[in-house]
């Protein structure tokens, strides 16, 4: 299957875009949604095991530029690799999921998927950052959460700290993540393309947290190409 040609038309115009390599090209959310921020944050430690396997990493995400610099600097996300959108038009494009929507605007609907309605899987997801996973890694090497279950996973409270750190920066430079509300409950998903344009791997998010079929190990999708350089 041939990547959908909204996307290609979109590449077209980034360096290393259009071919001559794998690339993994991440359609995130707003720059200050959650996912975006995890996402990019999980991506930040395999970025020599990707160049090393000669995958190109390009994100498009919703914002502008003063958006993108502070995302960047946040997570530690290559700058280079970061591309902005100031609407969800390409996503729609690319059949991504818009979202609850609701008549009172962005921010009912919103609530109403960080409740689960028309998100699922969120409330799952949000209780297994409080409870801990141990087939997930854990995140901090800290004596508090070594007391709160042990080591070598994802402890309780683990995941909900390091998402506790995210809505902090984000809250905090709202309008610089989010220059309008008006794409909140806009979702994004992930294309992994092989060097002639044809699909290896694609996902898209269905719900809030939900930007990888596997979130206790988000990049498992990428093992196979990883392992086989």
């Amino acid at each position: 299957m041939q990547a959908p040609q909204a996307l290609m038309d979109r590449l077209d115009s980034v360096p290393m875009g259009g071919t001559g390599a794998r690339r993994l090209v991440l359609l995130l959310s707003q720059l200050g949604d959650f996912d975006s921020l995890e996402y990019a944050q999980a991506l930040v430690s395999v970025l020599p095991q990707l160049e090393k396997a000669g995958i190109h990493l390009i994100a498009i995400g919703i914002g502008d530029q003063g958006s993108a610099d502070r995302f960047c600097a946040f997570t530690g996300f290559p700058r280079s690799s970061l591309m902005v959108e100031p609407d969800n038009r390409l996503h729609l494009r690319l059949g991504l999921y818009q979202g609850l929507q609701t008549p009172g605007g962005p921010w009912p609907g919103l609530l109403l998927m960080c409740a689960g309605i028309g998100s699922p899987g969120t409330l799952a997801e949000v209780l297994r950052g409080y409870t801990g996973d141990r087939n997930a890694p854990q995140r901090f090497d800290q004596p508090l959460f070594r007391l709160a279950g042990g080591e070598g996973f994802q402890r309780p409270f683990e995941l909900a700290t390091v998402r506790l750190q995210n809505m902090v920066e984000v809250l905090g430079r709202w309008r610089t993540y989010v220059p309008t509300d008006d794409f909140i409950t806009q979702r994004g998903g992930t294309f992994l393309l092989e060097v002639d344009d044809s699909l290896l791997y694609v996902h898209r998010d269905q719900g809030i947290l939900g930007f990888s079929e596997t979130m206790a190990n988000p990049l498992r999708f990428l093992e196979p190409y990883l392992s086989s350089q």
